[in-house]
């Protein structure tokens, strides 16, 4: 491990063997700190900070590399120094990262269980700082067609719209979705608000023929799914005249939570 320096001096004045890009070549990507790999692709730091100190300063301000690489690009240009083209290879360097970690177009995931979509959802939403609305589109072999980010914002203070939530769902001709959004506070408990917004998705998709599977919200390292408790199904009886109960096949969930 090579011994921290001080922040303004470049590193070009470091040693060969402690460069990141030689310690790369030298010993493969899996010996540098998350730093390190993003001082590689800046290249180059600002004024009186190194490409490592830009990189840090940049994860201490998104919290994680996912944050990052959730983050819009207007937010990575708000960070002092870094200026646009180093901005947009780094955006560009985290999407790819994160298509190639979530729907790989060879390989798409199967999500076949509430357990499943919770232990997904979790990856995806567990350390994000602001509140994000996800919704996954399935086919009828339980595989994502869509990881779609569909709203994002403070606390409390996302809007997810029915409209584009289904117009999604038609363009990549899913038969199921599963709606997810993070809850940053910790707290996992679903709100009013939580429970009305699910409602609406069910009786917005049953008209033209999609499943909602589950809500989940993910609160740091757990999850509540609407599924595994029994309210996707009192909320799914709600949306039917009595005695209208659909008679899709449901997929395999737990009771309890995690």
């Amino acid at each position: 491990m090579p011994r921290a320096r001080p922040a303004g001096e470049g590193i070009g004045a470091w040693p060969a063997e402690e460069r990141p890009r030689e310690r790369l070549l030298r010993r493969g990507p899996d010996a540098l700190t998350d730093a390190e790999l993003v001082a590689i692709l800046l290249r180059v730091g600002t004024r009186g900070v190194s490409a490592v100190g830009l990189a840090r300063q940049l994860l201490e301000r998104f919290g994680s590399l996912r944050a990052m690489a959730e983050a819009p690009i207007l937010a990575l240009l708000a960070v002092k120094g870094l200026k646009e083209a180093k901005a947009a290879q780094l955006a560009a360097a985290l999407e790819i990262s994160r298509r190639i970690g979530t729907a790989p177009e060879t390989r798409r995931p199967r999500i076949a269980s509430s357990e499943q979509a919770g232990d997904y959802l979790l990856r995806r939403l567990g350390s994000l700082p602001d509140e994000h609305f996800r919704v996954l589109y399935l086919n009828r072999r339980s595989a994502v067609l869509r990881d779609s980010l569909i709203a994002r914002g403070d606390v409390g203070a996302v809007n997810a719209s029915l409209r584009r939530i289904m117009a999604q769902a038609l363009e990549c001709n899913a038969t199921a979705l599963i709606a997810a959004h993070n809850h940053p506070s910790g707290n996992r408990e679903p709100s009013e608000s939580d429970r009305l917004l699910t409602k609406d998705l069910i009786a917005a998709a049953r008209p033209i023929g999609i499943r909602v599977l589950d809500h989940v919200i993910v609160a740091g390292n757990s999850y509540f799914s609407f599924a595994d408790s029994g309210e996707l199904e009192e909320l799914e009886l709600e949306c039917l005249a009595p005695g209208a109960a659909d008679a899709a096949p449901r997929w395999a969930t737990r009771r309890a939570t995690q």
